[in-house]
């Protein structure tokens, strides 16, 4: 059976690449996909009621497609993993979804079956390549008969920078699978994305907008480049290689690119790139107006998140409004106090989108009812405001927020300052306890090479911010570590750090 949207495009081409491995340049042709996760659709439904979990275990690589696409074309919603976490981690996301299949590469085989203690509803565990334990080859299973196929969707986990991470769950769809979704509807509107787009994701699979982004280009029948990790200059030759259209980025990526050496990244033929896009953490603008000078003005942005939103600003905008995230592509926003009352323009508040669809976290009715507000409008706990003509400002997030004396400090502002400083290669600024204060300012910063830890660093930093910043925004002390916890989203684990200090956020 061919699917309406996405598997057209394996009807009229079926040897067209609907992916590539970045580093290799392996293929995973349309026909191949269409195939291959057809067939795994049945087996998997032959166990598997329609809305149950499938985890996903999986490296980045061209079977990511194969096990994502099987369950979205049978009904069933697919769980991606992060492999980076340790095994207790996995093995709650895999007990709190209540995955009823797992599908693990032979290169996690440890963390795999580590991440099945503790199930009591696995009835199949399975691997693409090499058997191990109890995991068997899809290929060895009986063949499976045809199903009715129906538009499944993804369960993702938020990142957890908080705490034990929750998961999203969405009602199916009643749309024939491989259709678009209303997100991707959004994404071609916004960038254009269709058949003769090739869209390099830099990002690991497992994080919602590579996924997303990479299989939306894939339902409007484009090329998604996967990157089995991010090199920054593996991925400009990927770039010229395949010439790639459309870029998805984290600033981390960026910082990591702009650091090569200027001779490396003219080496590079990047005129393919229609749109540079960045989303996952806030820019600091050094950062972008350095990407815009070497790029031009392909550099587009979003911001959103699981629950929903979605906000872009394209270069003129951003040049226009230097800060800004953008305007909403999906409806209205409101920024709202601690008692949801509307903030006037210029005011910082909580931000909040106008849902689109309805969700819930998983097993979390309290979490829910926090984040969802009406019924009618959701945040992701982020400040921001609003300016007169609806573009919207990040401040940072909510639970970031440093109360010192009474005032609120918001850290990404000093993060912004030194991100792009020579001596740091990466950094969070946290709140740590003060006596007097309640709470002060520390930055944590990872050294770049050629620059020593030493006291007289720490002391050059603290001036560097009180030059360009008021006094009390800025970091109080500096401490040096080998390296800043970070998800590969991009975003800080900063309540990691916290602990170190003793200061968790209430």
């Amino acid at each position: 059976m061919i699917s309406a949207g996405l598997f057209a495009a394996a009807a009229l081409n079926p040897a067209k690449a609907a992916a590539i491995q970045g580093e290799t340049g392996a293929q995973l042709s349309y026909g191949d996909l269409n195939a291959r996760s057809a067939d795994l659709a049945r087996k998997l439904r032959q166990h598997l009621g329609e809305g149950d979990r499938v985890g996903l275990l999986l490296e980045n690589g061209l079977d990511y497609f194969v096990a994502a696409w099987a369950a979205r074309r049978s009904g069933l919603r697919y769980v991606p993993i992060n492999w980076h976490l340790q095994s207790a981690e996995t093995a709650y996301i895999v007990a709190n979804s209540e995955a009823r299949a797992l599908i693990a590469s032979t290169h996690l085989s440890d963390l795999a079956m580590r991440s099945t203690i503790g199930s009591d509803t696995l009835d199949l565990m399975l691997t693409i390549d090499e058997p191990f334990g109890d995991f068997q080859v899809v290929a060895d299973l009986p063949k499976a008969p045809a199903i009715v196929e129906r538009e499944g969707s993804a369960m993702m986990y938020s990142s957890g920078t908080t705490g034990a991470p929750k998961g999203i769950l969405r009602p199916l769809g009643a749309q024939a699978a491989g259709t678009p979704g209303l997100n991707e509807e959004m994404m071609r509107g916004a960038y254009a994305i269709g058949p003769g787009s090739v869209l390099l994701a830099a990002g690991p699979l497992y994080h919602a907008a590579p996924l997303a982004w990479s299989m939306g280009t894939q339902v409007f029948g484009g090329t998604s480049v996967v990157m089995s990790a991010f090199d920054p200059e593996m991925v400009l030759a990927a770039i010229e290689r395949f010439g790639v259209t459309h870029g998805l980025f984290v600033p981390t990526h960026f910082v990591r690119m702009l650091k090569l050496p200027e001779a490396t990244r003219r080496r590079y033929d990047l005129s393919s790139l229609k749109a540079v896009i960045h989303a996952g953490a806030p820019c600091p603008p050094e950062v972008k107006r350095q990407m815009i000078d070497w790029l031009g003005p392909v550099i587009e942005e979003f911001y959103g998140a699981s629950e929903g939103g979605f906000v872009k600003a394209s270069t003129a905008d951003w040049l226009a409004r230097p800060g800004t995230v953008g305007r909403s592509f999906a409806g209205p926003i409101r920024i709202l106090d601690d008692d949801h009352n509307d903030l006037p323009r210029g005011a910082k508040g909580t931000i909040y989108f106008q849902l689109t669809a309805p969700f819930e976290y998983y097993k979390e009715p309290t979490k829910t009812r926090d984040t969802v507000l009406d019924g009618q409008w959701c945040t992701a706990g982020d400040i921001g405001y609003l300016d007169e003509d609806d573009f919207l400002f990040l401040v940072d997030r909510k639970h970031n927020m440093i109360i010192s004396g009474g005032v609120n400090i918001y850290p990404q502002e000093v993060e912004n300052l030194l991100t792009m400083h020579p001596a740091v290669a990466d950094l969070a600024v946290i709140g740590v306890p003060n006596q007097e204060f309640g709470e002060e300012v520390k930055a944590v910063i990872a050294i770049a090479d050629g620059h020593a830890a030493t006291p007289q660093l720490a002391e050059q930093l603290i001036a560097y911010c009180r030059e360009r910043l008021a006094h009390y925004k800025c970091p109080r002390t500096v401490d040096f570590v080998a390296a800043i916890p970070r998800l590969p989203s991009g975003k800080v684990r900063k309540h990691e750090l916290q602990a170190l200090y003793e200061a968790p956020k209430l």
